[in-house]
C-alpha cells in the first residue's frame, strides 16, 4: 500500500505511522527524520533545514522532494510505504503526484487525522525523542522513567531522550499558522483525487489504530488471527503445498509417458523365442528352393504369390497337351507306313 498521513503537528501521525510498519510490512517515510539525519551529520542540506525548522517554518520543496526522490528509490519502498509530513504544501503535492506516476505507483490511500488545537499543543510540549533511534514518546501517555527502560534497537541500551527544539510552546503557534495557511488545502485536493479518508485521532492509542485501518482497509489484528486459524484448518502445511508446487511443475518421467499411453514391455524372452522361430523358417524355404541366394529374403505379397502358382500350373498343363498330341500324330503316321 501506497499511503500519506496527514495532519496538523501533534496529531500522531508518526506514532500511527510506527503501528503501521509493523501491520503491513512496509517503511515509514519521514521527511523530518530524513532532515534532522542531515542537520546531525552537518550536510549542506542540513545547515539549510535547520535554520527553518529552530523557526518552525517549512524547508524549502526542492531540498525537501530530493531527499524523497531518493528515499523511493530504495529497495525496501519499492512493495509500498507510508509518508509522514510529506506533502505539506499544493505543490509538493503536486510533485509528489508527477514522481509517483513516473515511477508507475501512485497514491492509494490519504488519512486526515483530525485533532482539537488545543490537544494538539498539550501532545506537542510533552513530547520527547530518542537521540538514536528516533522513537517518539509522550510523556501525557508514556510515564517519566517508563522510556527509559526500553531497550533501544540500534543501540541495544536505554533511550537517549531529549526534547526537540521546535516541540515547545513557543513554536506550537506559529508551526499551527503555517499548517493552516499551507498544508489544511491539501484536505480539499486529495479529495478531488476521490482517495481522501478523515478520522477523529484522538483517544486511546489502539482505539485511534483501529480507526484508520479500517479507513484504509487493512486487516486488524481480530481479524487477522480468524483468517489464520480458517487457512490452518483448511490449508495442507505449506512444505507440502511447496512440495506439490515442485512436482506440478517438473517434466513427466519417461515411465510416466508410457504408463498413460498404455505402452507394454515385451519381456526378452517371448522377444528372443520369436526370433528363433522366425530363423528356423526362413532356412527352411531356403533348403527347398537351393539357398543359393544371399542376402535378405523379399517378402511376396500372399495374393501375389498364388496367382503366380496358377499361371505356372496352365502353362504345365499346355505343354503336357501339345506333347500328347504330337505322340498320337506320330504313332498314326507309323501305322500308315506299315500297311503300305
Amino acid at each position: 500500500m501506497r499511503i500519506v498521513l496527514l495532519g496538523a503537528p501533534g496529531s500522531g501521525k508518526g506514532t500511527q505511522s510506527q503501528r503501521l510498519v509493523d501491520r503491513l510490512g512496509i517503511p515509514q517515510i519521514s521527511t523530518g527524520d530524513l532532515l534532522r539525519a542531515a542537520v546531525a551529520n552537518g550536510t549542506e542540506l542540513g545547515v539549510k533545514a535547520k535554520e527553518a525548522m529552530d523557526a518552525g517554518r517549512l524547508v524549502d520543496d526542492d531540498i525537501v522532494l530530493g531527499m524523497i526522490r531518493e528515499r523511493l528509490g530504495e529497495p525496501d519502498a519499492q512493495p509500498g510505504f507510508i509518508l509522514d509530513g510529506f506533502p505539506r504544501n499544493i505543490a509538493q503535492a503536486e510533485a509528489l503526484d508527477s514522481l509517483l506516476e513516473e515511477l508507475g505507483k501512485p497514491l492509494d490511500s490519504v488519512v486526515q487525522m483530525d485533532v482539537d488545537y488545543g490537544e494538539l499543543t498539550r501532545r506537542i510540549a510533552g513530547r520527547r525523542t530518542c537521540s538514536n533511534c528516533g522513537r517518539v514518546f509522550n510523556l501525557l501517555t508514556c510515564p517519566p522513567g517508563q522510556a527509559e527502560s526500553e531497550t533501544c534497537p540500534k543501540t541495544g541500551g536505554p533511550h537517549q531522550l531529549f526534547q526537540r527544539p521546535d516541540d515547545n510552546e513557543a513554536t506550537v503557534a506559529e508551526r499551527l499558522k503555517v499548517y493552516d495557511q499551507k498544508t489544511k488545502p491539501l484536505i480539499e485536493f486529495y479529495r478531488g483525487h476521490g482517495i481522501l479518508r478523515s478520522i477523529d485521532a484522538e483517544g486511546d492509542l489502539d482505539e485511534v489504530t483501529g480507526r484508520l485501518e479500517k479507513a484504509l482497509g487493512a486487516p486488524t489484528d481480530a481479524m487477522t488471527s480468524a483468517l489464520a486459524s480458517v487457512a490452518a484448518k483448511k490449508t495442507p502445511s505449506s512444505g507440502k503445498v511447496v512440495a506439490a508446487r515442485r512436482a506440478a511443475k517438473r517434466p513427466p518421467s519417461k515411465q510416466a509417458v508410457a504408463k498413460k499411453s498404455g505402452a507394454k514391455k515385451t519381456p526378452a524372452k517371448k522377444t528372443a523365442g520369436k526370433t528363433a522361430v522366425a530363423r528356423g523358417a526362413s532356412r527352411k524355404g531356403a533348403a527347398k528352393t537351393g539357398g543359393a541366394k544371399k542376402g535378405p529374403a523379399k517378402k511376396v505379397p500372399a495374393k501375389k504369390a498364388a496367382r503366380k502358382a496358377l499361371s505356372k500350373q496352365a502353362a504345365a498343363k499346355k505343354t503336357a497337351g501339345k506333347k500328347a498330341v504330337a505322340k498320337g500324330a506320330a504313332r498314326s503316321k507309323a501305322k500308315g507306313r506299315k500297311k503300305r
